[in-house]
């Protein structure tokens, strides 16, 4: 069975940081891509940062560039979402997928990612 685990979210002042978690269980680590989304109410799930597994390669959205670092441990199976300088518009819940080899072209669509976990949620106050 394949399991996704988000923890690390939590309340923060503008400024501060957090370190998410995503342990995942089930399939073959070394070959997925992970990555992070979020989805803040009233608004589309947005692709935030994302890793692949088998060749450390990444991606960040403009908006969390210089601010955020993803990282994975393969010997945990835990992807990382180091979060630096938060920003009130970076409240969101926050999940991680996963996806086999996936066309990097699509690396941040959401539809392109097979599996989810249940998310976080983030929210970093003025």
């Amino acid at each position: 069975e394949v399991r996704l685990v988000e923890s690390g979210g939590g309340l923060v002042q503008a400024g501060g940081s957090l370190r998410l978690s995503c342990a995942a269980s089930g399939f073959t680590f070394d070959d997925y891509t992970i990555g992070w989304f979020r989805q803040a109410p009233g608004q589309e799930r947005e692709g935030v940062s994302c890793i692949s597994n088998s060749n450390s390669r990444t991606y960040y959205t403009d908006s969390v560039k210089g601010r955020f670092t993803i990282s994975s441990d393969n010997a945990k199976n835990t992807v990382y979402l180091q979060m630096n300088s938060l920003k009130p518009e970076d409240t969101a819940v926050y999940y991680c997928a996963a996806v086999p080899l996936v066309l990097w072209v699509l690396r941040s669509d959401p539809n392109a990612y097979h599996y989810w976990g249940q998310g976080t949620q983030v929210t970093v106050s003025s």
